[in-house]
């Protein structure tokens, strides 16, 4: 007979065409941004994910398609589950539809997400920033942002950056 978790993903999986994978934390849903509010919705109502711990994006640029993830990370009081649900969203148009109504607490982490990658919460009540001053420009979490003088290192740029940087002679170091 299968477990709580293994027939919550089942049907995550095949109602909301939702891909598995694995982290080191356990199971990870993938699930197309215009599914969101149904799944989290029947997490909740169908299968006891009442608490939303987490909500977070990851900027994997320079990818394009997708650029982001929105990752959220919910927790069943009733059945001590975790799931992590990650949302690929797209760098041309990074819009996700809000969760606020589901889950209140998810009013500030989505205007955190905002201020910080730019991604829209489509339906969101209250969207502007929220740690930024409000006439900031650009979004500092995102690794395109510019850092002053100094260009972000990354895997595909490391050689470039090498040949630009400055080498101290002995009397400098």
């Amino acid at each position: 007979m299968p477990n709580q978790q293994e027939s919550t993903l089942t049907a995550l999986i095949e109602r909301f065409d939702a891909q598995l994978t694995s982290s080191k934390t356990g199971p990870v849903l993938v699930i197309d941004p215009e599914h969101i509010w149904a799944a989290v919705q029947t997490m909740r109502d169908e299968f006891g994910f009442d608490f939303l711990s987490s909500l977070t994006a990851s900027d994997y640029w320079p990818d394009e398609s997708p650029r982001f993830h929105v990752v959220y990370q919910f927790y069943s009081h009733e059945h001590n589950l975790r799931l992590c649900v990650r949302v690929p969203v797209s760098g041309a148009l990074p819009v996700v539809p809000t969760i606020e109504k589901l889950f209140p607490n998810a009013n500030w982490h989505e205007r955190e997400i905002w201020d910080m990658f730019g991604i829209r919460f489509e339906g969101h009540s209250d969207l502007r920033r929220i740690l930024m001053p409000h006439d900031w420009v650009g979004h500092p979490l995102r690794k395109d942002y510019p850092l002053g003088y100094e260009e972000p290192q990354f895997t595909f740029n490391y050689e470039d950056i090498q040949v630009r940087k400055h080498r101290g002679q002995c009397e400098e170091a």
